[in-house]
């Protein structure tokens, strides 16, 4: 079939569009939304479970907390607050953490850890993707359920102060605020001098319920010099300052009668050694989480800070304010903070949170009966209607305790269960779609690279064999392993591949023309192919050195390297290998030439040496005669060459170390700026 090159242009631009749109369906996950209306309502809290004749409970327990203060620093690591750190720079907080009334956690921030998705997984509950990587730089308003907007609905009253991201999220939502721009990274002061200005007197007022306020000092600070800059400690002093003026005001506005408030102490995500954030690694997923009310227990001792997900903060404030929990969060619970209450109170929290993620389970997951905390959380469900029926009926036994706090743990596991499955689901890619995508982006690039040469002929006409490739025996085998392969993929994977929801006739057409499409390329390759009966023209020929095939060798792996993130990351690794290892070639080469020549003159003087000198006919540059050396100094010179380009190489990598996993390593330029 011949097509002009136009034509056949404008059809591979349309191919590899379609391509790469099936290679991002699978790297973005579709995200998991609830079948819900817009958002959750009192009408979707579950009713209490319990089969005797009293009315069911179906509305959302009463409040825990008068006021909320949510003090969030922006690249707050955990061991700024937990660590050496901590106690030196933060005595206040470390005070509270090891002997006030509060509980600490290590909260793990999944990636991206970028402000804007962090905001938004604290305050729906949902683990936001990498395309909110580039939202993060105009972010628009924010119409997913969440608890800002439950609160507002409620009749809170919030004020901000902070980086206005979250006013750009939030726009109406708040009673009063004043944003401060992210983007002034070298401003590590002012900015947050613009939100403390006003804490003194919004602390003395009584119009609000909720203050959120969010530091950026310390986040560009890590981006000007990295975590152990000296301006580090100065920047944490002041923050424990600020804590310890909160604290204080709220446990002054404390009365009897009234509901306890809370001080949330919070990052949205930590810091690399680098000082920069947006990756998986550990200084940048762990944030500190520090919870202080006079509701909890004061403490005897150091304890260790417990480890649990970033999200499931927000269904712990929700119901900590009397609010329903967001219909896509996927966080569960912190047991901890309602400790206190009663067996019932507890079970009855848990049993919504329950409800909620099921719900969201049976919605996003088509096979959710399988799921290990589905089944859980209904036995756990059925055993919390039996204790309530005995607990109804007077029944004080410690039988009837000991059955309530085994409820209690059959719910606490189906929590962590569900939470997971949900948010693993988040974080899995479609594969076969991405390879799918991947291999119709090569098959395109292959056919431009065999039709260049007749594209851009006069005739500009580009000959594809797709007719003579249908009545092929290999296109049919093509078909019926792509077939096969197909139907393999999508009973293994239960239908959950974006390639498996499509209808058969589709698929099968797919099918049909990336088979005739892959025989019409191996038939264009063999067109390209010289015939073995013609004799090369004396010097055409052409082989492929040692050298050639290590640089087309290390080239392609380079390049199937950046398929994974961490080997993004690391990129600079696979090139100092390469390097050193062409560095050795190229002396191995050398030494080979050179001495070959002395010990076979006579029989190798066709081979010259592997860097030309003077002797040969017509100008030349000779690096000897350059440099004013004898023509017997050019051996050493080309010996020395790659030994010498290995020693700068590695005195360059001590210089500054780069990338993430090795940039707190020690270095030259650690020693030249002290």
């Amino acid at each position: 079939m011949k097509l002009s090159s136009s034509l056949f242009a404008l059809l591979c631009l349309v191919c590899e569009i379609v391509s790469i749109a099936l290679f991002l369906r699978g790297f973005f996950p579709v995200p998991v939304k609830s079948s819900l209306s817009a958002q959750s309502t009192e009408s979707h809290v579950p009713a209490e479970p319990q089969t005797g004749s009293e009315p069911n409970t179906s509305k959302v327990p009463e409040p825990l907390f008068k006021r909320v203060v949510i003090v969030l620093i922006d690249a707050l690591r955990e061991d700024f607050v937990f660590g050496s750190d901590g106690r030196r720079f933060m005595p206040y907080t470390s005070h509270v953490v090891e002997r006030g009334s509060s509980h600490s956690f290590i909260a793990k921030a999944r990636p991206p850890t970028v402000t804007m998705p962090r905001i938004k997984a604290l305050t729906t509950g949902s683990i936001p993707g990498f395309i909110d990587v580039v939202m993060n730089l105009n972010s628009p308003a924010l119409l997913e359920d969440n608890l800002i907007w439950q609160a507002k609905s409620a009749g809170k009253r919030i004020i901000f102060y902070g980086d206005d991201t979250w006013v750009r999220l939030f726009p109406k939502h708040f009673l009063e605020h004043d944003g401060t721009t992210s983007f002034f990274v070298s401003d590590y002061t002012e900015v947050d001098n613009n939100v403390t200005r006003h804490l003194d007197g919004t602390l003395k007022r009584d119009d609000w319920d909720i203050l959120i306020l969010h530091y950026l000092g310390l986040d560009h600070i890590g981006h000007i010099s990295g975590p152990h800059s000296s301006l580090i400690g100065p920047k944490l002093m002041e923050m424990d300052d600020i804590i310890k003026k909160i604290h204080a005001s709220l446990i002054s506005k404390e009365s009897e009668g009234t509901l306890p408030n809370l001080l949330v102490l919070c990052g949205d995500h930590g810091m690399s050694e680098t000082g920069s954030h947006g990756g998986s690694s550990e200084p940048e997923i762990n944030t500190p989480l520090v919870l202080i009310s006079p509701a909890f227990r004061r403490k005897v001792g150091f304890e260790k800070p417990g480890v649990l997900e970033q999200v499931d903060l927000t269904p712990t404030l929700a119901l900590g304010l009397g609010l329903p929990i967001s219909k896509n969060s996927v966080g569960h619970l912190i047991p901890a903070v309602f400790e206190e209450l009663s067996l019932r109170e507890q079970l009855r929290l848990l049993q919504i949170n329950g409800h909620q993620l099921s719900r969201l389970l049976q919605d996003s997951n088509p096979t959710f009966h399988k799921e290990a905390g589905y089944e859980q959380f209904r036995v756990a469900e059925k055993s919390h209607g039996s204790w309530l029926k005995l607990y109804l009926d007077g029944n004080t036994s410690e039988v009837l305790s000991n059955m309530g706090k085994k409820v209690l743990k059959q719910y606490l596991e189906a929590l962590k269960a569900m939470s997971s499955a949900l948010s693993k689901q988040l974080g899995k890619y479609d594969m076969y779609s991405m390879i799918m995508g991947m291999i119709f982006i090569l098959q395109v690039l292959f056919c431009l690279m065999l039709a260049m040469p007749e594209a851009l002929s006069r005739e500009a006409v580009v000959d594809v064999p797709l007719a003579s490739s249908l009545l092929s025996l290999p296109f049919y085998l093509l078909c019926l392993f792509g077939s096969a392969l197909h139907v393999l993929v999508c009973t293994s994977t239960g239908g959950t591949c974006y390639l498996c929801s499509l209808p058969w006739v589709l698929v099968f057409t797919v099918i049909l023309l990336s088979s005739a499409f892959t025989c019409a390329l191996v038939s264009m390759a063999a067109r390209r192919m010289p015939a073995s009966n013609k004799t090369p023209a004396k010097g055409s020929d052409w082989t492929l050195s040692e050298l050639d095939a290590l640089l087309l060798i290390g080239t392609v792996g380079h390049t199937l390297s950046l398929g994974s993130s961490s080997f993004i990351e690391e990129e600079h690794q696979t090139w100092y290998f390469l390097l050193n290892t062409l560095c050795l070639a190229i002396f191995q080469d050398v030494c080979r030439k050179y001495f070959r020549e002395q010990r076979h003159r006579g029989e190798e003087r066709d081979e010259g040496p592997l860097l030309p000198s003077s002797t040969e006919e017509g100008p030349s540059f000779s690096p000897a005669v350059e440099l004013g050396m004898s023509s017997g100094s050019e051996k050493w010179l080309a010996l020395a060459t790659p030994l010498l380009t290995l020693t700068c190489c590695r005195l360059l990598r001590s210089l500054n170390q780069t990338g993430v996993q090795w940039a707190h390593l020690p270095d030259f330029g650690h020693w030249l700026n002290r």
